[in-house]
């Protein structure tokens, strides 16, 4: 039997004993999970569900130290006398932040595989919060409240120091709820720019004058492309591009709008030899580009307007989502926002004009 189940029955033997604890396994390690008073130094002040880390492997052995804590600690929330004292270390002796940090990138790429992917989650998403704490501190609720309240609220940034400074909260069993500093942000909010029309677009092609870097333009313009999925591209169906399922958000089919554009701008060609060891670092490399030839928009206005455009051709709006490989709640809010009155009256004049519409009934 593996680990999962022998907890499932230990678990089993607790519930009938009325003992309100469970186990759970996290990492390699077990946790005890239950209705606890307020940890010393919590902002909380009832009792709530929290996890208490044992310190014991995630094996037969582990499990019989785990079973046997519960049943004692059950006994001792029962009567009243259970305290934290005899479980949490003071912050001071529990470990500084970059301890709790290094601790919790060992955990972080032990539940998944560390490859350029993950890699680019880990700096992008934790990285960029963990580099402004300071490391030789000890890891307190009261840090990370700091940390947190530094960035501009109902931002981006705000919302990901939130759930970054939870996590690592969580991890080291400091008990701290950040929720109500999260603020307002969504991707909704984002300012909607100003997209470049179709014509503009056209004229943009024409003034590349490398022709590989020329028909990356003209495949994220064509395609609703993320700039790195250029260089991620299948064209074995070609003018249907087959997105590698080694991109952000797995492999996909993609249709071009305009097919006159693959055509005409002869998209299946060389590609520049760009390197780059992350999705990151290929979309740099398309940004520098862009830069380089002075085009006024940048590549994720081609992947906007391709959206815009999906719709003024009538595309409905989940396959449209689903080319751009995300999902429909995802592209309403971040996509519709873009799209004003004359969009949605050319759609539907577009509808009117379908000789298969369906036709009102008149008396």
């Amino acid at each position: 039997m593996n680990i999962q189940g022998r907890v499932d029955q230990a678990n089993g033997r607790l519930k009938a004993a009325r003992i309100a604890t469970q186990i759970e396994i996290r990492g390699n390690r077990l946790f005890l999970r239950a209705t606890f008073p307020p940890k010393p130094g919590s902002s909380q002040t009832k009792s709530h569900q929290q996890r208490l880390r044992l310190g014991v492997h995630a094996n037969p052995a582990g499990i019989k130290v785990a079973e046997s804590e519960a049943r004692k600690i059950g006994i001792a929330l029962d009567e009243g006398t259970f305290t934290w004292s005899l479980y949490v270390k003071d912050d001071v002796q529990r470990g500084s932040v970059g301890d709790w940090i290094r601790r919790f990138e060992a955990d972080y790429f032990t539940r998944r595989d560390r490859n350029p992917k993950s890699q680019t989650t880990w700096r992008h998403d934790y990285l960029k919060v963990f580099s402004q704490l300071p490391p030789d501190e000890s890891l307190t609720i009261q840090l990370l409240m700091e940390a947190i309240a530094s960035t501009k609220p109902d931002t981006r940034t705000r919302k990901r120091f939130v759930d970054v400074c939870t996590r690592l909260a969580d991890f080291a069993e400091l008990n701290a709820n950040f929720r109500h500093l999260r603020g307002n942000y969504s991707s909704a909010k984002v300012t909607p720019r100003d997209l470049p029309d179709d014509r503009l677009i056209a004229e943009y092609w024409l003034k590349i004058p490398n022709p590989s870097w020329q028909r990356v333009y003209g495949l994220i313009a064509t395609y609703g492309l993320r700039p790195h999925e250029v260089f991620k591209s299948n064209f074995a169906r070609f003018p249907v591009l087959q997105i590698e399922n080694s991109t952000k958000t797995g492999s996909r089919e993609v249709y071009p709008f305009y097919p006159e554009w693959a055509e005409s701008w002869q998209l299946l060609g060389e590609l520049p030899a760009v390197t780059g060891a992350t999705n990151s670092d290929l979309g740099n490399r398309v940004t520098h580009a862009f830069s380089r030839y002075a085009i006024p928009f940048n590549a994720y206005d081609l992947r906007h307007r391709w959206a815009v455009r999906t719709l003024e051709f009538g595309l409905d709006v989940s396959l449209s989502a689903q080319q751009m490989g995300h999902s429909v709640r995802i592209h309403c809010e971040t996509y519709h926002q873009w799209i004003g009155r004359g969009v949605h009256q050319r759609a539907f004049e577009a509808i009117l004009e379908r000789s298969d519409r369906p036709m009102a009934p008149l008396s």
